[in-house]
């Protein structure tokens, strides 16, 4: 499984590709990626800002400012969970779009906030079954202030964090339930 880490070699944070490198590598063989996709983690480690993305799935790139991978608590020190946390939820969703019985889901730009917060949900359930340390009452916070704070917008969160094998339309089903029990 050929995986790269961009840059080779770190001069502004703490971080060492090898290490990076082998955390994508467990975590593609316990997504069940391909044993040979070939994956490049480009890290722009000029900004501590902390988005992460999928750029490409053909080849698959993901690209992370150091931010998102790094330890708060020991700034500019690469943290294990975290990084984890990132491109784990991150490998799944390409898991997700690279599965013909997952459907086609809109381009990451096209996802509502409501949809992409959903689809997180469902991603960062399945890497805590996987053993991963997760967060799962930050994830419920953010999945309420998307859907509400309702009864149903809890129990389409119950729905998504538990779930082991939805389709793009089921997510967007269970997502858009718990927006229609809004108070209008």
């Amino acid at each position: 499984m050929p995986v790269e880490v961009r840059p080779d070699t770190f001069s502004m944070v703490f971080f060492d590709a090898a290490e990076v490198q082998g955390i994508v590598e467990k975590l593609v063989a316990e997504i069940g990626l391909p044993a040979d996709l070939s994956v490049t983690i480009d890290i722009d480690e000029t900004t501590p800002m902390g988005r992460a993305r999928v750029a490409s799935i053909d080849p698959v790139v993901i690209t992370a400012e150091s931010g998102a991978l790094e330890d708060v608590k020991a700034p500019r020190k690469l943290s294990v969970d975290g990084t984890i946390d990132v491109l784990g939820k991150l490998l799944l969703s390409v898991r997700d779009r690279t599965d013909p019985d997952f459907g086609e889901p809109p381009a990451e730009d096209d996802l509502s906030l409501q949809e992409s917060v959903a689809w997180e949900v469902y991603c960062v359930g399945r890497l805590g079954r996987l053993g991963h340390p997760v967060q799962r009452q930050r994830r419920l916070y953010q999945f309420r202030n998307r859907h509400g704070f309702t009864d149903a917008a809890d129990t389409a969160f119950d729905q998504l964090w538990s779930a082991d094998q939805l389709t793009w339309a089921a997510i967007s089903k269970i997502s858009q339930t718990a927006l229609a029990a809004l108070p209008a």
